[in-house]
């Protein structure tokens, strides 16, 4: 019998759409208990269905293996007396607003996971450390490709120069800017992670790959906002394998590209779909001028120093996210549940 204690990996953002996942990945490999921290919020308006189905299955068959801590990681006193109890070994920072575009947000809504909670975080682990407690090995800060701005080069590499041209990726750009300087200041290991366009079952965001999918499976049309914007669509699971991977790793103070590493058109996500559905229709417009002209992510660093080596194709990917639907759609219509809506 074992009765060595438990050892645990803070996952903040741990009920979100990647935190979740990495949770599951870690109860896969059994070597550390991870720890969910999460506001449960709803990041779509209220005109939208917020699919909650999505959180219960996040959970699914895991939960007893999860421990689940609701808490805003920018309150100090509460972050404090959890990271004390638990002590993780590591702590990976997901927790932020999801995505790059929302209604009625601020720059303040953007720097409360990203700046706010990063410093507190960091903070936290620096005054127990000096209490003489055991913790934090490293710390794991999720940025985002939105960092690069106007990408420069196909595809980019971690060297690329850091030019945001929103608030979502200037918060996130100055997340990182605390990462590393907090960490050099209170000697804390650091990995900062990019990932890109990431999609897959139990998404609940509205992100375009969420759109497109529900949208062919209910007969809707498609709107392409640019014939050639490309972006480097990330499965989930592939994330998350690539984080944890980051996480568990030798390396300290670097940063990683953890994405598909493979640009493709949103009009190829589309055309994709439409295999799926021989009758879906694609209505193309023009670009929205104030995003960012994105592309490929060179993954070369990530595969060479963690053995980083996504699985899914964009096809294979767009595959499994239609069989989860659909499954979910079923399971809705068994439960009763008279909308026919996916």
């Amino acid at each position: 019998m074992d009765t060595s204690s438990p050892k645990y990996i803070m996952v903040t953002g741990g009920a979100g759409f990647i935190g979740s996942t990495i949770c599951r990945e870690l109860v896969k490999q059994g070597e550390y208990t991870p720890i969910a921290v999460d506001l449960f919020v709803q990041y779509v308006g209220p005109r939208k269905e917020p699919r909650t189905i999505n959180r219960y299955k996040r959970f699914e068959d895991i939960a007893d293996r999860v421990v689940i801590k609701r808490a805003n990681c920018a309150n100090y006193a509460v972050m404090y007396d959890i990271i004390e109890h638990y002590l993780p070994e590591y702590i990976i920072h997901l927790a932020a607003l999801p995505i790059a575009r929302m209604e009625d947000t601020t720059p303040d809504d953007f720097k409360e996971g990203t700046v706010d909670a990063t410093a507190n975080l960091m903070h936290i682990v620096y005054a127990l450390k000096q209490k003489g407690h055991k913790l934090c090995k490293k710390f794991i800060y999720t940025s985002s490709s939105m960092v690069y701005g106007h990408f420069q080069e196909d595809p980019v590499t971690e060297n690329h120069p850091k030019k945001p041209i929103n608030v979502y990726g200037t918060m996130k750009l100055a997340g990182e800017i605390v990462t590393t300087g907090l960490g050099n200041t209170y000697d804390i290991p650091y990995v900062i992670i990019r990932p890109s366009a990431v999609y897959g079952p139990t998404d609940m965001n509205y992100r375009v790959s969420q759109i497109f999918v529900e949208n062919a499976l209910n007969g809707q049309e498609l709107t392409v906002r640019g014939r050639k914007d490309r972006l480097d669509f990330s499965y989930v699971t592939d994330v998350a394998r690539g984080m944890v991977q980051a996480t568990l790793s030798d390396c300290i103070n670097e940063d990683f590209n953890i994405t598909a590493g493979n640009a493709r058109s949103i009009l190829e996500f589309a055309e994709i779909l439409k295999e799926n559905f021989p009758d879906l229709t694609i209505h193309i417009v023009d670009r929205e001028k104030e995003s960012p002209q994105r592309g490929g992510l060179d993954i070369g660093k990530a595969q060479r120093m963690l053995g980083y080596s996504p699985e899914f194709t964009l096809e294979r990917g767009i595959l499994r996210y239609i069989t989860y639907l659909k499954t979910q759609h079923l399971q809705r219509q068994g439960d009763g549940h008279e909308d026919t809506a996916v």
